[in-house]
């Protein structure tokens, strides 16, 4: 999993926009959203895994979602591709890290703007620690997870370790965009980082 380390990640309005630069990583998140306890990432007990199978849906009860989960990959330019524009109402996987439930940082990213405001995480912002997260998945079962933290960044210090990196248990990282528009670069500013882990399979 070390080489995801390196990779950018591209988001922002239409393409994602700008891109999330890590400048280093600290060891614990500098902004949060919400407040479980910062320490609540590193924290988590081993939850054990599930088999590795393609992630097919997304859930989150706490916000009346579910959308559709499509593969994506590293564009040529090294950064992490986004799901179309024209299909912003779904959920793309990035299909080099580990899938959902699987141990490891499996990482989900999606819209936040598309001018009427059903882009697929919209609300990702409003997720509290705690919230579950379900991902229906290729083998039809369910993987379960718990947020343990929303993070809101500054793009310049996206923390590339903390959402890509290897980590001990069945993780997963939603992204998206958030924090003030820049018309002059047509981008967020920031980014919004949801962290949860796995609790349980069906």
């Amino acid at each position: 999993m070390g080489e995801r380390n390196g990779y950018l990640i591209a988001a922002g309005l239409a393409v994602l926009g700008a891109l999330a630069v890590g400048q280093g990583v600290k060891n614990e998140p500098r902004h949060y959203r919400d407040h479980g306890g910062p320490r609540a990432l590193w924290n988590i007990p081993d939850g054990g895994e599930l088999p590795v199978s393609p992630p097919e849906r997304l859930q989150i009860p706490d916000l009346a979602l579910d959308a559709p989960v499509m593969r994506v990959d590293r564009a040529d330019d090294g950064t992490v591709q986004v799901p179309p524009f024209d299909r912003s109402e779904q959920a793309g996987w990035y299909q080099r890290g580990p899938a959902p439930g699987s141990r490891g940082s499996a990482v989900v990213l999606g819209h936040y703007d598309d001018l009427d405001g059903s882009a697929v995480f919209y609300r990702l912002h409003e997720l509290r620690p705690g919230a579950q997260i379900r991902v229906v998945r290729h083998d039809r079962s369910k993987a379960v997870f718990r947020v343990d933290a929303v993070e809101q960044i500054h793009k310049r210090d996206f923390p590339r370790n903390r959402v890509y990196g290897d980590v001990r248990y069945a993780g997963l990282r939603l992204v998206t965009c958030g924090g003030s528009y820049d018309k002059q670069d047509r981008s967020y500013r920031d980014n919004v980082i949801v962290y949860a882990h796995l609790v349980g399979g069906r």
